[in-house]
């Protein structure tokens, strides 16, 4: 649930500063114009300019491969993922889940996209992760000096989770993937330039660049580490010949759903061909709708209840520009949400019971065939 991140804002009220590590960019200029060195093109932004757009449109651009244009979306919400889990395995056991020709995710949406991009043969996986309990792992590692740290938390676990599962044979069945034209993409948010960094995990993956998988692994971590809660990731990158760090974060920092470039939502440019039909998946790992709490009269409380309405309206806002663009260029729309509200405590972030019991949620809703909602309906 959006409590998760609740525990952002009041640490970040607290917490003096972030550690700097070796060389930072020096300037707006300078960190505008970075790029991760020898890779190419393997990053744009959200809110992408007209000279921003990617040359070599090939490796971004899905192939056309067939009569529709399969795109799912997986948002943030934390130990909510588990809601994400059980829709998509309820559609594997339907044998009615389509092959997806673009897969985004952000926060713990990026953590389940490279496994949901893979197909049904990773659902084990999933609800391994998910439902088996290793999650609270997450929280047991808890850093010496707390609010005055650079994080709550350490990022040992969640580093070792992934490295744990995203392991080179992942990376290469990515990079197969990607050769076909199928697309695989998260966010993460660069806290120095404040801008939504949306990553080709797929053209990373199939660089043959010995630090690929380190790269890939770096930016699954960064767009699941809570800012506060967990360490930022630093990732180097070169400006004008001079080598530094970014800081990146969270990718539900800057935009709970990764859709498309803001310019796209606001025209009418259609995502696949004229002879394609478009298909657009969006699973939201939230509530959508209101969700009543007595909130104590005490200020981080206040703080943390009104942060958590912030996440809900952010997402509420992406998911409708998503629908309105649907609407403008003729792609159907389909919304799946946590639609009851399950008790949850921001004090204990990922309980297993109540992981298992949303990913009993979203399972129950894919075998009714009642998961998928064709407008935003908020209530």
């Amino acid at each position: 649930m959006t409590q998760t991140l609740a525990v952002l804002l009041p640490a970040a009220l607290i917490i003096s500063g972030c550690t700097q590590t070796l060389d930072r960019a020096r300037s707006a200029q300078e960190a505008e114009k970075a790029s991760i060195s020898g890779y190419g093109e393997i990053r744009s932004y959200l809110d992408i300019r007209p000279n921003e757009f990617p040359r070599n449109a090939l490796d971004w651009t899905p192939a056309a491969h067939h009569n529709d244009l399969d795109v799912l979306m997986i948002s943030g919400g934390g130990a909510g993922g588990a809601y994400s889990v059980g829709v998509l395995c309820a559609w594997s056991s339907a044998k009615t889940r389509p092959q997806f020709d673009v897969v985004t995710g952000v926060s713990t949406g990026a953590l389940i996209a490279p496994f949901a991009f893979l197909g049904s043969a990773y659902d084990d996986t999933l609800v391994h992760l998910y439902t088996s309990g290793v999650a609270e792992d997450l929280v047991r590692s808890k850093r010496l000096g707390g609010l005055f740290s650079s994080s709550l938390l350490r990022a040992d676990p969640l580093r070792r989770m992934v490295e744990r599962f995203i392991t080179p044979a992942v990376l290469q069945q990515v990079a197969a993937e990607h050769r076909k034209g199928r697309r695989l993409l998260v966010l993460t948010t660069n806290l120095d330039t404040q801008r939504a960094v949306v990553w080709n995990l797929g053209a990373i993956a199939n660089s043959g660049r010995p630090d690929a998988l380190k790269l890939f692994q770096d930016v699954v971590v960064a767009s699941a580490s809570i800012p506060g809660v967990f360490p930022a990731v630093m990732i180097k990158a070169e400006s004008g010949g001079r080598h530094f760090e970014e800081m990146h974060s969270d990718g539900g920092s800057a935009s709970q759903v990764l859709t498309f470039p803001q310019t796209f939502l606001t025209r009418a440019v259609r995502l696949g061909t004229r002879r394609q039909s478009v298909n657009l998946y969006v699973i939201v790992n939230n509530a959508l709708m209101p969700e009543f709490a007595a909130t104590p009269d005490e200020t981080l409380s206040v703080i943390a209840r009104a942060y958590t309405i912030f996440v809900k309206s952010q997402t509420q806002s992406a998911v409708t520009a998503l629908y309105n663009y649907s609407r403008l260029t003729g792609a159907r729309f389909h919304l799946a949400s946590i639609d009851a509200q399950v008790p949850y405590s921001m004090l204990d972030p990922f309980n297993t019971n109540y992981m298992r019991t949303v990913y009993k949620l979203g399972y129950a809703e894919g075998v009714a065939g009642t998961v998928w909602k064709s407008t935003p309906i908020f209530r």
